[in-house]
């Protein structure tokens, strides 16, 4: 899974679903993709180090975008969006927790798609993405090759679901328990 970084982003949105994934090594390997290789400060002001930089990041299978407070400005920034585009199109799944949500629609890549978002932004993200059917108070979302989840924990829940469609109910379900984390396995929205 490429997970993307940068400036402002969520702290729980990148490590929540990390942790989720550390459970199973033995089925995913993790990059972290920054503006360039090392730190990237987040919305709480810890720094995380980038193991790849946009402009050299390999061809992503998995691409995980975080929200935070840095979406409010990557959603206009053209370039970025650009770029994003033309390097999460090459995954098999594209997925995003909470206000990650706003920077798949602004770069075009939730058009056709059902899709969520973090409750409390729900207006400020679904304003982007015009041809995206978002879906309010779903937990999160499953629709063909995306993966959207709500708020922050939200992506807990999703990556166990995603762990769970890859590689079967029984490891998702034993990473819950693993982590001690109370997981109902509620029934995504799917298309």
């Amino acid at each position: 899974m490429s997970v993307v970084l940068f400036n402002g982003f969520e702290l729980l949105d990148v490590f929540g679903p990390l942790e989720v994934l550390s459970m199973v090594p033995e089925h995913f390997a993790v990059s972290l993709v920054g503006p360039s290789v090392g730190p990237v400060t987040s919305s709480q002001g810890a720094a995380v180090l980038a193991n790849q930089s946009q402009s050299q990041a390999a061809a992503p299978d998995i691409v995980l975008v975080p929200g935070g407070a840095g979406t409010r400005q990557l959603v206009r920034d053209t370039q970025w969006l650009r770029w994003l585009r033309e390097w999460a199109s090459q995954a098999s799944l594209i997925t995003s927790v909470c206000t990650g949500a706003a920077l798949l629609a602004a770069a075009g890549l939730l058009n056709g798609y059902r899709a969520t978002t973090n409750n409390h932004h729900f207006a400020w993200v679904s304003a982007f993405g015009a041809d995206t059917a978002w879906q309010p108070g779903a937990r999160w979302v499953h629709d063909r090759d995306r993966w959207t989840s709500a708020g922050i924990s939200a992506g807990i829940d999703m990556t166990l679901a995603l762990v769970g469609e890859l590689c079967g109910s029984g490891v998702a379900e034993n990473v819950a328990a693993r982590m001690e984390y109370d997981w109902p396995g509620l029934p995504p929205i799917n298309h």
